[in-house]
């Protein structure tokens, strides 16, 4: 019995040592690329592969043409490409006060504080032409921007925007509609001519 556990403990020991012996460097440091390295195995000398063509990676496949461009047969789409629930417009009140509040204000009359300093003013969501235009038109304007307006393709994913689209709906219905600048507002003196002098409190109309 105690030449077995002689025997054991010198075991033990040896089949450590075996272990770690088995155990080739070359296990970890197995032979790959690094991005853009050269390459002696492919004919271009390139390591980095090409796509195959009609290669889509995951998730960006975007076959809904309405949701994805906010146009179908390169109109400008009317609906929302999907039902908006509460948790939408929340979503949509969260990323337009980060991406589109600092230039169009929290309330979309055009005021943001990036504008106070000095940035071309947009017109103001509550005009009658933004409240009559399209949603597939404001998608578009949000992806691809317009004026001095950069695009937020990359900032916002489509269907942020389209959340965001509908929290604007909302703001728009909350507000009473702006003169439009570029209309003139309604009854506008003509250039020059100088408003009546009101009465004054307790006087004859100012004489």
């Amino acid at each position: 019995m105690k030449s077995n556990r002689s025997a054991l403990r010198l075991l033990v020991p040896v089949c450590c040592v075996l272990f770690v012996a088995g155990c080739r460097q070359d296990m970890h440091n197995q032979p790959k690329y690094r991005p853009l390295r050269p390459s002696t195995l492919f004919a271009d000398g390139s390591s980095a592969r090409p796509l195959i063509d009609g290669t889509v990676a995951r998730g960006t496949l975007n076959d809904d043409e309405a949701l994805f461009s906010g146009k179908v047969g390169g109109a400008p789409v009317t609906e929302m490409p999907f039902a908006i629930t509460p948790a939408d417009l929340d979503r949509g009140q969260e990323r337009y006060n980060i991406f589109c509040a600092p230039c169009h204000d929290q309330t979309g009359s055009g005021r943001g504080m990036v504008v106070q300093r000095g940035y071309r003013q947009p017109p103001s969501f509550h005009i009658d032409r933004l409240k009559a235009a399209e949603h597939g038109y404001i998608f578009d304007v949000i992806t691809n921007g317009f004026g001095v307006m950069p695009d937020y393709r990359a900032q916002v994913d489509a269907r942020d925007r389209w959340r965001i689209i509908a929290y604007v709906r909302a703001l728009q219905l909350s507000q009473p509609t702006a003169a439009d600048p570029a209309a003139g507002a309604p009854g506008a003196k003509p250039a020059g001519e100088q408003p009546a002098t009101p009465p004054q409190p307790g006087g004859r109309g100012g004489q």
